[in-house]
């Protein structure tokens, strides 16, 4: 018998049956007044209204979230597979708990919203993402946005996800001592996806965004014992052959997003439908992807402090997730600039097993910008994730 197993600690586990004596298991865990008193006090009471009516809400989840008296844990609703693709690898996005469904204006959108590109302020927007996964997973991926005559017919971006599952051990089942023997030059699994997007901002305040993508997931190969009754000298006795079967996958899958900026302040909302896919099987067991929904709300709260946005900014963002495989939950983050240079990030993510609370912080300087980010777990190791952009 062949057995490999994977195990990881996000959200959305696969465990899929691939028959005849072989099973696959795979589970991939889960950011101007104008002069006069009389106009002066009129504009500031103006600000204060506003300031309530966005802020006490955003206090009132976060104290919600702060002392969850009815948090649940991660109980399993349905079967889903191709779970890499739905692994954060962005240090900007992580470090604030991938509250970024409502987060524009650079390629690393196009993992979380691809309407997110289409204000990309540059020509060309490039970025790319390295992680260290646990269990000796490796995660490298990267994207670029193209904008042309500004974006006036719209942007264009790719993306591409690569996945080093690590080194296994693969066996067969043999009539010796041990039960087995050693199978060695068998290829290691991996996982791949590359993406083709477009994204328009239709008006100053709509934006529009899809992306169809091709992934790929090669399980490596398995020899799987067959048994056939045959004659010899007219007794009917079993024979044992061995079939290579190679337990590889394809599917196009699409992704689709909105942003609306209401005109008040920098407040936001955004929509985001991802990984909408047919069903598929190894052997018996049909799965889809990780179909996720996300509704996600964001604003720079510097808007409402007039002076204060010339050289900080504090983007507040909350996202409601959606996943097909497990209970909703939130993501909940905030990123800090000072002087367009030294970022702080923060971020939480509600009703998680084994993190929830996630950091960054990001230097961005002459069109570069390097982001880090870090997530603590409690039982497997912790992430760290690095990334680097540039645009011109």
């Amino acid at each position: 018998m062949l057995k490999f197993l994977v195990k990881t600690s996000k959200r959305n586990p696969l465990e899929n049956s691939i028959g005849n004596g072989c099973r696959v298991s795979f589970s991939t865990e889960r950011f101007s007044f104008t002069s006069g008193k009389k106009e002066s006090r009129r504009v500031t009471s103006t600000a204060v209204r506003t300031t309530s009516l966005i802020v006490f809400p955003l206090i009132a989840v976060a104290v919600g979230l702060a002392f969850p008296p009815f948090a649940h844990s991660q109980a399993k609703l349905a079967q889903t597979g191709f779970e890499f693709l739905d692994v954060g690898t962005s240090a900007r996005a992580t470090g604030m708990g991938e509250a970024f469904a409502t987060i524009d204006g650079s390629s690393e959108s196009m993992f979380y919203n691809p309407a997110g590109i289409a204000t990309i302020p540059s020509l060309v927007d490039v970025a790319v993402n390295q992680m260290n996964w646990i269990a000796d997973i490796k995660y490298f991926s990267g994207v670029a946005a193209f904008a042309p005559l500004a974006g006036k017919y719209g942007v264009v971006g790719v993306s591409f996800t690569r996945v080093d599952y690590g080194q296994f051990n693969f066996t067969q089942i043999a009539n010796n001592e041990q039960g087995y023997v050693d199978l060695p030059g068998y290829p290691a699994p991996y996982a791949s996806a590359i993406g083709l997007a477009y994204a328009k901002q239709l008006s100053e305040q709509f934006s529009v965004g899809a992306q169809v993508k091709f992934a790929y997931q090669n399980l490596g190969n398995s020899e799987v014992p067959q048994y056939n009754q045959v004659l010899v000298d007219s007794v009917l006795t079993t024979d044992t052959t061995y079939a290579v079967k190679n337990y590889n996958l394809s599917v196009p899958a699409f992704d689709f997003g909105t942003i609306y900026r209401t005109g008040l302040k920098s407040l936001s909302f955004g929509m985001y439908i991802s990984n909408f896919s047919r069903e598929l099987t190894y052997e018996r067991e049909s799965f889809q992807l990780p179909l996720t929904f996300r509704f996600g709300v964001s604003m720079n709260l510097m808007d409402l402090m007039p002076g204060m946005q010339d050289f900080s900014s504090f983007v507040v963002s909350v996202d409601a997730v959606h996943p097909r495989s497990y209970p909703e939950y939130l993501n909940i983050g905030g990123e800090y600039t000072f002087m367009k240079t030294i970022v702080l990030r923060a971020g939480y993510v509600t009703h998680q097993d084994d993190y929830g609370l996630t950091l960054g912080v990001g230097v961005h300087k002459f069109g570069f910008a390097f982001d880090y980010s870090y997530t603590p777990h409690t039982v497997w190791n912790s992430i760290h994730r690095l990334s680097l952009r540039f645009a011109i």
